[in-house]
């Protein structure tokens, strides 16, 4: 693994790069050595700096639960992040898009724990069972690491992506809070409106075949580091549709049908 003190440089640099909205050269390009711990101890590092200006942490995410996106990031598993308090955005709310750098949003499910989750072991059945409730929601992603180099025009890799707290600026929650035996999730989905027109659709079975899927592979993954998944997290299970570009004047609208909608427009 790289050094404490580079992991310690480069989390300054992505907390410099979301306070000036100013994106920073691929860590993969230049630590060709860096490995996926590496990845996980930036982001780790990152998050603390946070941490001690206030920050709260509320919950997690996971990404690239999808089979395309995985293959498009030449992985086998989905990666994870942390989700903080400042990072909730209100359903139905205008949202300056200056805020962000690239932002995107994807359509996926959150769990909302009401029980303790820590790994080895757990299996969707003890998701299903620590689960208070699940909410349709919408993830803001952003990227403070160059998508392409400004040189090669190489994309980044997904130790980058990684480093980068997976990609995750912000979260909406919104419609009807279900029980999570109410409802196939694996048949549950969205159509996401953007000005009005359907630019993406999908059915949570994309995510894993399920996805609280998603949180049990989240919450192994945890407890091999003694880690685990808090009574009252929120957790969003993964995007089960492409991520679609925002921008100041967009206006979208996400339909889950019975489960509800999630409305947001950027200013």
């Amino acid at each position: 693994m790289l050094d404490a003190s580079i992991h310690a440089a480069l989390a300054q640099e992505l907390h410099r790069s979301e306070s000036s909205r100013s994106q920073v050269e691929q860590f993969s390009k230049r630590h060709p050595g860096m490995s996926i711990e590496d990845s996980y101890a930036i982001q780790r590092a990152w998050m603390k700096l946070k941490q001690a200006e206030g920050r709260r942490v509320i919950g997690h995410k996971i990404g690239l639960t999808s089979r395309a996106m995985q293959l498009a990031s030449q992985i086998t598993e989905p990666d994870y992040g942390t989700l903080l308090d400042d990072m909730l955005l209100r359903d139905g709310s205008e949202v300056e898009a200056a805020r962000f750098i690239v932002p995107r949003f994807e359509a996926e499910f959150a769990f909302i724990l009401c029980k303790p989750l820590k790994g080895p072991g757990v299996t969707l059945f003890d998701v299903l069972n620590a689960t208070d409730y699940v909410v349709p929601a919408l993830e803001l992603i952003d990227a403070r690491i160059e998508q392409f180099d400004r040189e090669t025009k190489a994309p980044r890799k997904v130790l980058d992506t990684i480093a980068d707290n997976a990609a995750n600026a912000g979260i909406v929650l919104g419609g009807r809070p279900m029980k999570p035996d109410a409802v196939d999730w694996r048949w549950a989905g969205a159509l996401l409106y953007k000005n009005g027109v359907i630019e993406e659709s999908g059915l949570g079975a994309a995510v894993l075949n399920h996805p609280g899927n998603g949180v049990a592979w989240l919450a192994n993954k945890l407890g091999a580091y003694d880690q685990g998944l808090a009574a009252g997290e929120i957790v969003l299970g993964g995007s089960f549709i492409r991520p679609v570009p925002c921008a100041a004047g967009d206006t979208f609208h996400a339909d889950y049908g019975p489960l509800g909608s999630i409305s947001v427009r950027f200013i």
